[in-house]
């Protein structure tokens, strides 16, 4: 990454972020990444594929439903009294000063983050394409490139019946050339891919809601997306980012699983992958390692967002992912499967209302990105140490390696097969011995084994 292209100087104060080792007690520097380093026959940063979101980051400044903002940001209050494309002009490039310092190598955006709404579609998309053009410059000038892009449909308050499943198809007109200018731009900005977040594509209440209407429109909207894709020649990854609730009480995108579902049944899913968040598995039910297991399982992995949230609270905290055996798990599962392709470790994450401090932003990240290296240190432990979980994995299933098993696998059996199996079995073995013998699931043990690795 090309150290150049810096024009502010608000983190002056601030080294560039560098591995110092485990030893070190530094908190500006990385304990565990490296980036350079080669890990399992790839170095760090290619495994990792860190990014940082521009929506927290640059755009997010401490509010929640209780109270205003408690971030001050001097990049911001130097430009107040500038119009707000120049102020977004100015908020770009603290945006790359601070990536250059962190030594990340991609980051993500929502339209609306990076320049302001005009009074109509024109006035719009001439400021988007005004900022778009010092972006190029910038990644060209550091090297930095885009992880992915995406519109922000759920903001504004046109869209508070939904975007793409909107009653009015006037909204949906607006939501899909939305989408065409944020297709084109990410495009011309070469980026790795583009995200579809329905945050308001569900309902509140059955009772005035079309479901199938919904769902059907919601198809038809993906597959017009998909035919400008092609139409425009885009090479990034289309991804779906599941979410159960929040804004809406039921989003259509509730988990991994609806999601694949819903693909297979609109004949979408040769042209689309899952961005996975964290915090949005854990408010459906389910742990990030099993929605991230799944969507690997069925080829849909394409992308994480790292964060968290707290087990306390009932909505989506996106806090700094922190926790090592939930980074050594979710690291095993992108190692067994070769990585993550075009998609990458997003931070979507946000500080603490009451962390209110610059150097904070820069603390938030080095914590994120040791936690995430450092589970793959630790994989590579696992992996050096003779794969001792994948080998105890494999034994359990052993069965559908022989006999039956083999047999039921290659499909050479059915119900009747498998009935006069079973008799033919009891007969040899008579009433003396309980069959099938238990065999104990050793949960203990696996978890122990796990325990032996995360450091």
């Amino acid at each position: 990454m090309k150290n150049e292209g810096k024009t502010s100087s608000y983190f002056s104060k601030i080294p560039d972020i560098k591995y110092e080792g485990p030893d070190s007690t530094n908190p500006f520097a990385f304990k565990y990444y490296n980036a350079d380093e080669v890990i399992l026959g790839k170095p760090m940063k290619d495994w990792l594929r860190f990014s940082v979101c521009y929506w927290h980051t640059w755009r997010g400044y401490g509010m929640d439903m209780f109270g205003p903002g408690t971030m001050d940001r001097p990049w911001d209050a130097s430009t107040s009294s500038q119009s707000e494309l120049e102020a977004a002009k100015h908020r770009l490039d603290v945006h790359f000063e601070f990536l250059q310092k962190l030594g990340v190598q991609y980051f993500c955006f929502h339209d609306r983050d990076i320049a302001p709404k005009g009074k109509t579609l024109q006035e719009t998309n001439s400021n988007l394409d005004t900022i778009i053009s010092l972006m190029q410059q910038k990644c060209q000038q550091t090297g930095i490139k885009v992880l992915w892009g995406t519109a922000n449909l759920f903001s504004d308050p046109i869209y508070m019946n939904g975007a793409a499943t909107n009653p009015d198809p006037t909204v949906f007109a607006l939501a899909a050339a939305q989408v065409k200018k944020c297709l084109e731009i990410s495009h011309l900005l070469n980026a790795e891919g583009y995200v579809f977040w329905g945050g308001r594509e569900g309902y509140f209440t059955l009772l005035n809601t079309d479901m199938h209407l919904e769902l059907c429109h919601l198809a038809k909207f993906l597959h017009m997306a998909v035919e400008y894709k092609k139409k425009i020649g885009f090479q990034g990854q289309f991804l779906i980012e599941p979410k159960p609730r929040e804004p809406t009480k039921h989003q259509y995108d509730f988990d991994v699983a609806t999601v694949i579902g819903f693909l297979k049944t609109f004949g979408l899913d040769e042209h689309f992958k899952v961005n996975i968040e964290a915090n949005h598995a854990t408010l459906s039910g389910h742990t990030f390692e099993h929605e991230t297991q799944l969507a690997s399982s069925f080829g849909f992995l394409g992308s994480l967002d790292a964060n968290r949230g707290d087990e306390l609270l009932g909505w989506d905290t996106d806090q700094f992912p922190m926790d090592i055996k939930t980074t050594t798990l979710i690291m095993r599962i992108i190692v067994q499967a070769g990585g993550l392709g075009k998609g990458g470790l997003n931070f979507d994450s946000k500080l603490r209302r009451e962390s209110t401090d610059v150097e904070d932003l820069f603390l938030g990240h080095i914590g994120g990105m040791d936690a995430f290296a450092r589970g793959l240190r630790n994989v590579e432990g696992m992996m050096k140490g003779g794969d001792r979980l994948g080998k105890m994995v494999e034994e359990r299933y052993g069965g559908w390696k022989e006999g039956i098993g083999k047999r039921i696998e290659a499909g050479e059996v059915g119900l009747e097969e498998l009935e006069k199996w079973v008799k033919g079995e009891e007969e040899k073995r008579g009433k003396e011995k309980e069959w099938p013998e238990k065999r104990s699931g050793k949960q203990e043990k696996y978890e122990i084994v796990l325990n032996e690795y995360v450091h």
